[in-house]
């Protein structure tokens, strides 16, 4: 079975999809996230304040393009799609889904972008950094669902009846 990997902007619901949309397809989950807390030691957070951007972004390209999984439900980090290396990587055994939320819904959900790990550039607002993402994640996705209005088990439902139509 191949891979589906999920992109999006953060608080977008990538964690939340992956984990129930692994157990439903009876898949494993991996959150690269984490896999990048577990090897620096420290939250995404920290690793940012401390190490910067530049330091954050090399980590998680690495930690991306190092990922070797099978039947695996994989959610990146919402800046996964700045890196085509690590995107070309996971195409070959997998299928990328862009999960797609309005500005509105990630700014109601995200109201801890300072402790949350997002790496804006000095004097980038959240828009900014959602209209630069956007056209990256639709031409980096082999499906786009809109989960707008949606509940978990309606994403998995569309993913799922996507999924199968490739």
């Amino acid at each position: 079975m191949k891979n589906l990997i999920l992109i999006g902007m953060p608080a977008c619901g990538k964690s939340t999809i992956g984990v129930v949309l692994a157990k439903t397809m009876g898949m494993k989950f991996l959150d690269t996230d984490l896999l990048i807390q577990e090897r620096e030691g420290v939250l995404l957070q920290d690793l940012i304040n401390k190490r910067g951007n530049d330091y954050f972004k090399k980590v998680e390209e690495y930690v991306l393009r190092s990922v070797e999984t099978e039947n695996t439900v994989i959610s990146t980090g919402g800046s996964a799609v700045y890196y085509p290396e690590a995107i070309r990587h996971f195409k070959k055994n997998g299928l990328v889904v862009y999960i797609k939320v309005s500005y509105e819904t990630i700014e109601k959900r995200l109201d801890n972008i300072t402790t949350r790990g997002v790496t804006l550039d000095p004097g980038q607002t959240l828009k900014d950094l959602y209209d630069k993402r956007i056209p990256l994640y639709e031409e980096n996705a082999d499906i786009i669902v809109d989960t707008e209005g949606m509940t978990v088990e309606q994403t998995i439902e569309r993913i799922m009846a996507q999924g199968n139509n490739l």
